[in-house]
């Protein structure tokens, strides 16, 4: 799918014409410099590397400086490959939030925020003591039971146990996009997504 990188930048809310609040999240996306083009020729399949975000040169490898050097813009800190774009983009064109439009739906993946090691009580929900979980006595957000003894003598694969939460690639479908703010490079779309502020995201038409 076709689509630009991102930066969350937070959340607000909205009134629409009926006076309905709505929840939305505000997207700084792009301007995404064309990096890389590739080719069935070359490469095998259709696509377009595409950069954003500046990064100071001093930072960046050699490798990264002639790749960058070579479509003829800055290092960027973040590259992601698209594929389906129906125009043809060359090496060193920009693309700008002008390529999503008003009333279209988007989806966008991000990385979760983490959690760190969460007990089963955060990550799973579970109810503790005052809910009678099955298998406690006195301990109030303790798993409980996690087998039988005899049989099978050991925990199944995918008990649902304490340990690391969030910090997951994550994609939330289907997002509508409720303006485009081009001066800015700004895009407004309902709901949320995932991430802390200022965490990169790609957008997919």
């Amino acid at each position: 799918m076709s689509g630009l990188i991102g930066k969350k930048v937070g959340m607000t809310s909205i009134f629409d014409e009926n006076g309905k609040n709505i929840p939305c999240t505000i997207i700084e996306a792009g301007p995404c410099v064309v990096t890389q083009v590739r080719t069935k020729e070359v490469d095998g399949y259709d696509a377009l590397q595409l950069g954003f975000d500046d990064k100071a040169e001093k930072r960046a490898t050699k490798a990264e400086l002639g790749h960058f050097k070579k479509a003829g813009t800055s290092v960027k800190k973040k590259v992601v490959e698209f594929q389906g774009f129906e125009d043809n983009y060359k090496l060193g064109d920009t693309i700008t939030v002008d390529f999503f439009t008003e009333g279209e739906f988007v989806d966008i993946t991000g990385v979760s925020k983490g959690k760190g090691f969460q007990g089963v009580v955060r990550r799973h929900g579970f109810g503790g003591v005052g809910q009678t979980t099955h298998g406690q006595h006195n301990r109030l957000r303790a798993p409980g039971s996690v087998g039988a003894s005899s049989y099978p003598s050991r925990v199944f694969k995918g008990m649902r146990m304490a340990g690391r939460m969030g910090a997951e690639k994550v994609t939330v479908q289907n997002l509508k996009v409720l303006k485009v703010v081009a001066e800015k490079n700004l895009l407004v779309v309902k709901g949320c997504i995932p991430g802390h502020k200022n965490a990169y995201v790609t957008i997919h038409k």
